[in-house]
């Protein structure tokens, strides 16, 4: 019986420390890599943060070619089809540390490693694999995924771009357009999705623009003007009688909607790694800034309002880096353990990132919502001087926006992961709804008013964690009781819910990482339980407003008083100490 977490299954079991993997576990293969990419921006990139911004895409197809010469476009491509074949953890880091300095270079790369490479990766056939996967990975072409319409956009499935077989059978022709397309200008390797004549779902394609029949079958429109990621290239792209071999079908007939989904999970993990090292750098100015910048005679590092916004800024890089890396490392366990009972590499992997896909979108929500949130400080620490194009803090604002848009916008993100949860828990998948009565029959019982030791580190945290998962399934439950197969219409519970589940996998990969590798008198430790604060707080606000939209009379007084039984604390936080002690600690540093 394998004892490899399944996805979601957080919420009704209580992690130990010691099977949650973090950044500070890393090998030395991991280690040597990521230095090598710090080094790399370092060197090539962030001297040259100007060109992106004055939309030189010429310059981001440069920066691609040397990391492909580096071997860093082929990090999850398997070695025989010229790649490194490295774990999905390492695939992560790259990500992480490769996508800090600008949206343009980190969209480049997300787009061209993930949806233009993965798909072939998961479900090409041999012959495709081997034919386009090694170029892909040494930078010699660079792929493009075309998906989203003029009116097909979180409706993926809805797209017009029609696929029709010749009369001779050899070929399909493809008409339609795509929009918002990344590496358009400069990618030769297309994924792309159409309908083959009235079928339901739509199916996918991969195509050499530099092998096509007629080079006019494939037009772009002119570069997208966006709010940010200004040196990515994005334009429409038009497809007119375009001839397509058939053997360059990607997967089977009508699946096109499930690699794309499946390409959307693992594009919302990497988006979440993508994001951590921005938020890093961000903070490392801010720290920088205000440490030298000097007011009434003194630095404003000294502000107690300035330290604050430092200390939840570090506090967020802390927990976004415990959410993210504990993920990849299940995914990770998750595909070895399937590798080993037989499945291919590639059956494995996309089962392993099928499995978590609850956890990728919690991810992708909060690690963006976070990184926008840290580029709006990161403005307000520079004060004036943060709204000139002179410091980095406008371009980082900018290229953060679309974050949240990315992978599916973050409300659908919401309602993703609550929708899957409970689709798992209705196939019997998951038991959600043992534990969700079990909380129905503590609700009716006498609270226990025993003070409980809470002498061992981390231990009243824990306490605290475990029961806000009650508090999920206590609204979860009562909510699903009442409304059934409706509940996915409840679009504003379904937001409340997620509120509350983003909190408790991330206030909980927090607290598990600081009670495995640091000290009780640990910075490490003030940003876990700074954080659980917070966390207990907005889930306090989520819960009320969830039970007082559904749920009236006794029902509602007896939900009420279980949501304030299972969100107190026996000894409350000093939460001004404890932000304090980050501050003091990141200035004296001098960076993260």
């Amino acid at each position: 019986m394998s004892n490899i977490l399944k996805g979601g299954e957080f919420l009704i079991k209580q992690i130990p420390a010691n099977e949650i993997f973090s950044i500070e576990e890393l090998n030395e293969e991991q280690k040597m890599l990521r230095d090598s990419a710090k080094e790399f921006i370092d060197r090539e990139v962030v001297p040259q943060r100007e060109r992106f911004e004055k939309k030189d895409y010429a310059f981001t197809e440069e920066t691609m070619r040397k990391l492909g010469e580096m071997g860093m476009l082929g990090i999850a491509v398997p070695e025989e089809y010229g790649g490194l074949g490295m774990g999905f953890v390492t695939t992560m880091l790259a990500c992480d540390y490769l996508s800090g300095t600008t949206g343009s270079l980190a969209t480049a790369y997300g787009a061209h490693t993930g949806i233009g490479t993965l798909p072939i990766v998961l479900y090409g056939t041999e012959e495709q694999k081997k034919k386009y996967l090694p170029d892909l990975a040494t930078g010699t072409k660079f792929g493009a995924y075309c998906l989203t319409e003029p009116d097909a956009g979180s409706d993926a499935n809805s797209g017009k771009t029609k696929a029709k077989l010749s009369e001779d059978g050899k070929h399909y022709i493809i008409n339609g357009q795509k929009m918002w397309i990344s590496n358009a200008g400069f990618a030769d390797t297309f994924t792309l999705f159409a309908k083959i004549d009235d079928d339901k779902n739509i199916t996918g394609f991969v195509i050499n623009r530099s092998e096509l029949e007629n080079p006019e079958s494939l037009t772009f429109g002119e570069e997208e003007h966006k709010l940010g990621i200004r040196a990515s290239s994005t334009r429409q792209v038009f497809f007119n009688d375009m001839k397509i071999p058939v053997e360059n079908l990607l997967g089977e007939r009508n699946n096109g909607f499930k690699i794309a989904l499946n390409a959307l999970n693992v594009g919302r993990i990497k988006l979440a790694a993508a994001c951590l090292d921005a938020q890093r750098r961000i903070l490392n100015h801010s720290i920088q800034y205000s440490n030298e910048r000097k007011q009434f005679g003194v630095s404003i590092a000294t502000f107690g309002a300035i330290r604050k916004k430092l200390a939840e800024m570090a506090t967020g890089v802390f927990v976004s880096e415990a959410g993210s890396y504990r993920a990849a490392k299940n995914v990770q366990d998750k595909i070895d353990e399937l590798v080993a009972a037989g499945l291919s590499h590639q059956e494995a992997e996309l089962k392993g990132v099928e499995e978590f896909a609850v956890e990728c979108s919690i991810l992708k929500v909060f690690v963006s919502d976070l990184a926008q949130h840290t580029a709006d400080e990161g403005i307000q620490v520079y004060g004036g001087m943060g709204f000139s194009e002179d410091t980095p803090m406008e371009a980082a604002w900018r290229d953060s926006r679309i974050s949240r848009i990315y992978e599916g916008t973050n409300e659908i993100n919401r309602l993703l992961a609550v929708g899957m949860l409970i689709k798992r828990a209705m196939k019997g998948e998951l038991d959600l709804l043992s534990p969700a009565m079990a909380i129905s029959k503590e609700l009716m019982g006498i609270p226990s008013f025993e003070v409980p030791d809470y002498s061992e580190f981390m231990s009243e945290e824990k306490a605290i964690i475990a029961n806000l998962k009650k508090v999920f399934l206590m609204v979860s439950g009562a909510a699903l009781q009442k409304y059934m197969m409706d509940i996915e219409k409840q679009q504003h519970l379904l937001l409340n819910a997620s509120e509350i589940l983003n909190q408790i996998y991330m206030a909980e990969s927090a607290v598990l990482r600081a009670e495995k590798h640091f000290s009780p008198e640990s910075v490490e430790a003030a940003m876990a339980q700074l954080n659980l604060y917070k966390a207990v707080e907005k889930i306090i606000t989520a819960a009320k407003e969830g039970i007082v939209s559904f749920a009236e009379g006794d029902e509602q007084r007896m939900m009420l008083s279980g949501l304030r039984r299972f969100t107190k604390y026996t000894n409350h936080p000093n939460v001004v100490a404890l932000t304090e002690k980050v501050a003091a600690h990141y200035i004296e540093k001098g960076a993260y």
